[in-house]
């Protein structure tokens, strides 16, 4: 049976449970009972024949694991990795994932209520792991299924 990241408010409406990060300007965020640990940028092994989206795999603790560029991956222009550039390692469908971001903001507990389905305008490729928007007091946050990121 899967956890529930959900607890409820006072006044009856679902809690969502986030970590948030940006990428660019923007800010994105994903359920954090799938995030297993943050980590600062790693020495990362090219593989050959990879698509382009994936940086390649790391050495975390013995276990080798994948690593996807998440700015690659959602069509942005690719950027140097600076000091606040990490690596959010994440189980999806027993699979464990590194995804590049430009910087982790914090882990957020934001009502369901504030959140609304993805805007139909979304591009047709990227708005199938776009689950919801979140209207924050001044500003946006895209939360993100990145178990589909990785099977589109």
């Amino acid at each position: 049976m899967e956890q529930s990241t959900s607890t409820r408010t006072a006044a009856g409406d679902e809690l969502l449970q986030l970590v948030s990060f940006k990428i660019g300007e923007e800010e994105f965020g994903v359920d954090i009972l799938k995030v297993q640990e943050i980590n600062r940028m790693l020495e990362v092994t090219r593989v050959p024949n990879a698509p382009a989206h994936v940086e390649g795999v790391i050495n975390l603790r013995g276990k080798v694991i994948p690593v996807v560029d998440l700015r690659k991956r959602l069509g942005m222009p690719a950027r140097e990795h600076d000091k606040n550039t990490r690596i959010i390692v994440m189980e999806l469908d027993g699979h464990v994932v590194g995804f590049v971001v430009d910087a982790v903001q914090e882990v957020l507990r934001i009502p369901r209520s504030v959140t609304e389905p993805p805007p139909s305008v979304a591009s047709a490729d990227n708005s199938d792991y776009i689950t919801a928007v979140g209207k924050l007091e001044d500003r946006l946050l895209t939360l993100l299924d990145l178990g589909k990121v990785l099977t589109n």
